[in-house]
């Protein structure tokens, strides 16, 4: 299969590594260059140009574009369009190629184009799985899987720099701690692997902490309130707190909903 990539940012040229490293030569070219002939062409422009890109390509050949909160509408006029997009950040390869193998892909579309996402995922070694709904749900889902991650990251680790530790050395140790409890929660769920103050119903923990956060800084004590509150009423939903715990819980972490 003859396969055009268009657009040369990070994960464009990354891919154009990737695919003739596993067999698929692929041609990679700018968005505002001509696109060869090809059989299958993968957009992998920035999403204000998926539009534009795709309807200033002739219609027949496959097209897939890997922009995560887009629908296909956008792939129009074009009937055998469909989407690629990797569970995946790709920095671009000056900084580092990511491995593939074992890499969620989320595919939808028409079934050529359905079919082609998925070969070339497999192709990658990567693990396909179709996205019916909302693609601004499941981009969503990515964003705070992954971007929203390192925020939190961040925002631990200006914690940790300010009880003293050098700021330099705070992500990398803090990195194994949120690794792990990625990991185990991908192993038996978010609410089984939840551990700590909030899991435990420490509600005194949870109030000294929220303190100490405060003086410090309360823009990052109103993260720590806004994510435990999730994590007490849904992550924690079904982990058996009795109602006096929750409650005490709902007060150390300021819920409007505390009095009721």
């Amino acid at each position: 299969m003859r396969v055009v990539i268009v657009g040369r940012g990070r994960l464009g040229r990354s891919l154009a590594l990737l695919l003739p490293a596993r067999g698929q030569p692929v041609t990679l070219c700018a968005h505002d260059a001509p696109v060869p002939e090809a059989e299958l062409v993968l957009l992998t422009v920035n999403d204000d140009n998926v539009a534009a890109t795709a309807a200033a390509l002739p219609v027949g050949p496959i097209v897939l574009h890997t922009a995560g909160a887009l629908d296909l509408d956008v792939l129009r006029p074009h009937v055998r369009r469909g989407s690629l997009h990797p569970l995946m950040s790709f920095p671009g390869p000056e900084r580092g190629v990511p491995p593939t193998d074992g890499t969620p892909a989320a595919i939808a579309g028409h079934p050529d184009a359905l079919a082609a996402a998925r070969r070339l995922a497999e192709l990658l070694g990567m693990r396909a799985f179709e996205v019916p709904g909302d693609r601004r749900l499941y981009h969503a889902a990515a964003v705070m899987a992954g971007n929203y991650a390192t925020v939190l990251h961040d925002a631990a680790s200006a914690l940790l720099a300010a009880a003293g530790v050098r700021p330099e050395d705070a992500p990398s140790l803090l990195a194994p701690l949120a690794l792990a409890s990625i990991q185990q929660g991908a192993r038996v769920g978010p609410s089984q692997a939840l551990t700590g103050p909030l899991a435990r119903g420490d509600a005194q923990a949870v109030a000294r902490q929220l303190d100490a956060i405060e003086a410090l800084d309360p823009e990052l004590a109103a993260l720590y309130r806004a994510v435990g509150a999730y994590g007490l009423r849904h992550t924690l939903r079904d982990a058996g707190l009795s109602e006096a715990t929750k409650a005490a819980l709902r007060v150390a972490l300021g819920l409007d909903d505390a009095a009721r």
